[in-house]
C-alpha cells in the first residue's frame, strides 16, 4: 500500500514573531503545488467515468436525436401539400433549420437531406458551404497574413480549418528552423564581457539548483540503497521506496524529496523551520519551476479533454463542472428526444401539426424561429 505523504511546510518559531518572507514564499508555492496536484488528480479520476457516461449514454442519444429530428424533417415535407401558404412558410424555415444541422451527421442521409433542404431554402447547401468557406479563407488570410492557396480542395470548414492548420504547423516548423540557425550564428559570434558574465551568472545559479536536490537525494539515497540491507523483505520495501525517490530525482522534483525524508523521518519539523535563507532562496526558485510545470500539465490536460469531447476552447473546464454539465446534457437529450417521439406521433394527424404552427411564432427575421413542443 502507498503510504500518504507528510505535508511540508514551516511553521513560525517560538523564538521568532513571524516567518520570514522567504518562510512565506515557500509555504505559499508548497501550497500551490498542493492546489495544483489535487486538480491533476481529480483529472485522473473524472476522465474516465466521463469517458464511459459520455460513450454509453450521450453518444447513443445524440445519435437516437438525430434519427428523430431527421424523421421530423421527413414529416413535415410530406405534409408541405396539405398547409395553407402562411402555414408553409412556417413549415419551410422549421425544415430549413433541422436538415441544415443534421447534413453531415449521417452520410447515408445526406443526399436526400440536401435535396429537401435545397427544396426549401432560397440558395443551395453547397452554394451556402462554399460561401461560409470563402468568408472564413478570406478572415483567416487577413488576420494571419497568410495565403491558404485556391479553393478547389475548400469544400468545406472543416477543410479549411485543417488547410489552415498544416499550413500554421509549416510556418512554426519554418520559423523554429530559422531560429536555430540565428542561435547557431549567434553563439559563433564573440560574446561581450557582459553577455559572458551573465551566462556564467545563469550557469553558477543552475549549479546551485542542482546542488540543493542532488543534496537531498544523496542523503535519501544513502539510507535506502536496498543493496545495503540483508533482510528481505526490509530490502523489496526500501527498493520501492527507492524506486519513487529516483522518479522524482529524475523530474528535479524537490517537494515529493522532501515529502519523502518526512515519511522516512530524515527531516524534522525543526530542520525546516531551521534552513538558512539562502538555502531557502534555492528551494524557492525550484519550487517555481514545479508550480509553472504543473500549470503546463493542467493547461495540457485540459487542452486535450476540450478537444477530445468538442468542448469549446475558450470555455472554462474544470473536474467538477464537466460532470455536472454531461448530466445537465443528458437530462436535456432525454427530454427532448421524448418530446420529439410525442410530437412525430402526433404529427400524423395533420389537424395537430396545423394547431403546432399556429403556435409557433417567428421572433424577428426569417432565421429566429421559436420552436414550442406540441
Amino acid at each position: 500500500m502507498t503510504r500518504t505523504s507528510r505535508s511540508v511546510s514551516i511553521a513560525p518559531d517560538h523564538n521568532a514573531s513571524a516567518l520570514s518572507k522567504a518562510q512565506k514564499t515557500f509555504n505559499s508555492l508548497i501550497a500551490k503545488i498542493g492546489k495544483r496536484r489535487k486538480r491533476l488528480r481529480d483529472w485522473e479520476t473524472v476522465t474516465p467515468a466521463f469517458q464511459k457516461r459520455y460513450v454509453d449514454e450521450l453518444l447513443p442519444l445524440e445519435k437516437s436525436s438525430a434519427a428523430l429530428r431527421t424523421r421530423m424533417v421527413h414529416c413535415l415535407d410530406r405534409a408541405y401539400d396539405s398547409l395553407t401558404k402562411t402555414e408553409r412558410r412556417k413549415v419551410a424555415l422549421v425544415i430549413v433549420d433541422l436538415a441544415g444541422d443534421l447534413i453531415g451527421e449521417d452520410e447515408n442521409e445526406d443526399k436526400a437531406l440536401k435535396a429537401i433542404y435545397d427544396k426549401y431554402s432560397p440558395t443551395s447547401y453547397d452554394s451556402e458551404v462554399a460561401t461560409e468557406v470563402g468568408g472564413m479563407k478570406s478572415m483567416l488570410e487577413a488576420m494571419f497574413g497568410v495565403d491558404l492557396g485556391d479553393d478547389e480542395d475548400l469544400n468545406t470548414p472543416e477543410d479549411l480549418l485543417q488547410r489552415a492548420e498544416s499550413h500554421f504547423q509549416q510556418a512554426q516548423a519554418q520559423w523554429e528552423s530559422d531560429n536555430a540557425q540565428r542561435d547557431v550564428r549567434r553563439a559563433k559570434r564573440k560574446k561581450s564581457s557582459r553577455q559572458q558574465a551573465a551566462e556564467a551568472r545563469a550557469q553558477q545559479q543552475q549549479a546551485r539548483l542542482n546542488l540543493s536536490i542532488r543534496e537531498v537525494y544523496r542523503k535519501l539515497a544513502s539510507e535506502l540503497h536496498p543493496d545495503r540491507e540483508t533482510d528481505p523483505q526490509e530490502r523489496e520495501r526500501k527498493t520501492r521506496l527507492m524506486q519513487r525517490v529516483n522518479e522524482a530525482y529524475q523530474k528535479n522534483n524537490l517537494l515529493q524529496l522532501l515529502e519523502l525524508q518526512l515519511e522516512l523521518e530524515h527531516i524534522d519539523q525543526l530542520a525546516l523551520n531551521s534552513m538558512s535563507e539562502e538555502r531557502l532562496k534555492h528551494y524557492n526558485t525550484i519550487l517555481r519551476e514545479q508550480v509553472r510545470e504543473l500549470d503546463q500539465e493542467i493547461l495540457n490536460v485540459e487542452s486535450a479533454f476540450r478537444y477530445a469531447y468538442g468542448i469549446d476552447p475558450f470555455e472554462p473546464v474544470s473536474p467538477d463542472s464537466v460532470s455536472r454539465n454531461l448530466a445537465v446534457d443528458l437530462k436535456e437529450l432525454r427530454l427532448n428526444n421524448r418530446t420529439l417521439e410525442q410530437d412525430l406521433a402526433a404529427f400524423e394527424d395533420i389537424k395537430n401539426l396545423k394547431l403546432w404552427l399556429k403556435r409557433c411564432k417567428v421572433v424577428s427575421a426569417p432565421s429566429d424561429f421559436e420552436f414550442m413542443p406540441f
